[in-house]
């Protein structure tokens, strides 16, 4: 059973960065499509950022274009979501989540639906 644990939330100061992992155990991440999703408090889960299993193809909400950016290593079993010229409305709880969806689906769409296992979540937020 594929597990996943988000890292490397936490506190920082508008225009301030974080790099987010994504480990997963229990399977190997390579044949799985991967998205970053983040639901604030009253809000709806926003999908932010999918990538596809083999890296080839990205996929990101205008919310966040030009300011994260979405990688993996299957080496490590890991992706990641680097973060920049973050912003107060930033904050939220992230969750990654990965899901079978063949190259040949296109870039993996940024719908929770689409994904079948998901991370508990880890605290973003952005404050002076």
């Amino acid at each position: 059973q594929l597990q996943l644990e988000e890292s490397g939330g936490g506190l920082v100061q508008p225009g301030g960065s974080l790099r987010l992992s994504c480990a997963a155990s229990g399977a190997t991440l390579d044949s799985f499509a991967i998205g970053w999703f983040r639901q604030a408090p009253g809000k709806e889960r926003e999908g932010l950022s999918s990538i596809s299993a083999n890296s080839e193809l990205t996929n990101y909400a205008d919310s966040v274009k030009g300011r994260f950016t979405i990688s993996r290593d299957n080496a490590k079993n890991t992706v990641y979501l680097q973060m920049n010229s973050l912003k107060p409305e930033d904050t939220a709880v992230y969750y990654c989540a990965a899901g079978f969806y063949p190259t040949g689906w296109g870039t993996p769409r940024l719908q929770p639906r689409t994904y079948d296992y998901w991370g508990q979540g880890t605290q973003v937020t952005v404050s002076s």
